[in-house]
């Protein structure tokens, strides 16, 4: 079986505004208080930043002949039942106005599209996992192809 694995990173242009933001910072802080004041500000802020952007876009999404992960989470793909890409406005609705609270999301408000896989484990309360994704068609091939999935 094929498999698939995705790194959910936070785009280029997240990290050039936080670079404008770092040497803001450095320059309304370093102005009034001096280079040093100024230093300690920016770079306590790059390394903030960048841990954030990082843990954020640390997510993978990954697909094995056993189970499915994205982020955090894992789950057999016995459980799995159908994976339906979404794209466009279904992925804002699905993420939106649409949404179970019972999902279990792994959003990520920069990618253009989802997938939402059911789940068919009748004693899981959660009625599906909806992932944000760059490529909605692949990770949902990836998830039918050879399925062990009981739908």
């Amino acid at each position: 079986m094929a498999g698939y694995k995705e790194r959910l990173s936070v785009p280029v242009r997240w990290w050039v505004i936080a670079a404008i933001a770092v040497l803001t910072l450095w320059v309304i802080t370093a102005v009034p208080a001096g280079n040093i004041a100024g230093f300690a500000v920016a770079g306590l802020a790059a390394v903030l930043l960048s841990v954030l952007f990082l843990q954020y876009g640390g997510a993978v999404v990954e697909v094995d002949a056993a189970n499915l992960r994205a982020g955090r989470a894992s789950i057999e793909r016995t459980y799995l039942g159908k994976a339906t890409p979404l794209t466009g406005e279904d992925a804002r609705n699905a993420f939106g106005r649409d949404c179970d609270p019972r999902a279990f999301l792994v959003l990520r408000s920069y990618l253009p599209g989802a997938v939402r896989v059911e789940l068919t484990d009748p004693h899981d309360p959660t009625p599906y996992w909806l992932i944000a994704t760059k490529n909605p068609e692949r990770l949902a091939a990836a998830l039918t192809q050879n399925s062990v999935a009981r739908s």
